[in-house]
């Protein structure tokens, strides 16, 4: 029984930590296209997406992280034998990237307070594709868990970061159609 709550923690807190992760990168965009304002009115901007930044990050999404790492370790120490499983073996390795890419992020908010962040919007958009293929491929692990639906579940993730890549030019072909300064 107490598995199943740790679990259910576990669950909770890893759709608060994608949240985070998934919206972060979009106020990035936000941030990096505000500089395309006049310079007051990009002071504005910079400071207001700033702090937007900085209470996700630190009241949603790292505390989430952590709550998911600790529940899941709890749940291994509950269930060590889920570390004898292959499947688990590679979800780790795709939680690793994951958590990876979480203090990439930071990094990230770091440098565009600093006003050192010198990527494109558009390099951001491919960037917020990362932790969408992360979980893409954590799911398909958790659920499918043969070697077989596997295989299949990374040629599903392959196609969809192709059609995402392909999303991202049509979305960029749209805003220059629409008159938008687009990098």
């Amino acid at each position: 029984m107490l598995y199943l709550y740790a679990k259910a923690i576990h669950i909770i807190f890893v759709v608060c930590w994608m949240a985070g992760l998934f919206y972060m990168p979009r106020l990035f965009i936000y941030h990096t296209e505000a500089k395309a304002k006049s310079p007051a009115e990009y002071q504005i901007l910079h400071k207001q997406f700033s702090i937007m930044e900085n209470r996700l990050w630190w009241v949603i999404t790292t505390p989430a992280m952590y709550i998911t790492v600790l529940s899941a370790l709890f749940m291994l120490y509950l269930n060590p034998g889920l570390l004898s499983l292959g499947w688990m073996h590679i979800k780790l390795t795709f939680v690793a990237a994951l958590i990876a890419y979480h203090f990439m992020s930071q990094q990230m908010m770091f440098r565009l307070r600093d006003e050192k962040l010198d990527w494109t919007s558009n390099k951001l958009r491919m960037w917020n594709e990362v932790s969408t293929l992360i979980l893409f491929a954590i799911v398909f692990l958790v659920v499918l868990k043969s070697s077989l639906n596997w295989i299949f579940g990374v040629a599903g993730l392959l196609g969809l970061s192709i059609l995402l890549m392909i999303l991202i030019k049509f979305y960029k072909k749209y805003r220059r159609g629409k008159g938008e300064k687009v990098d």
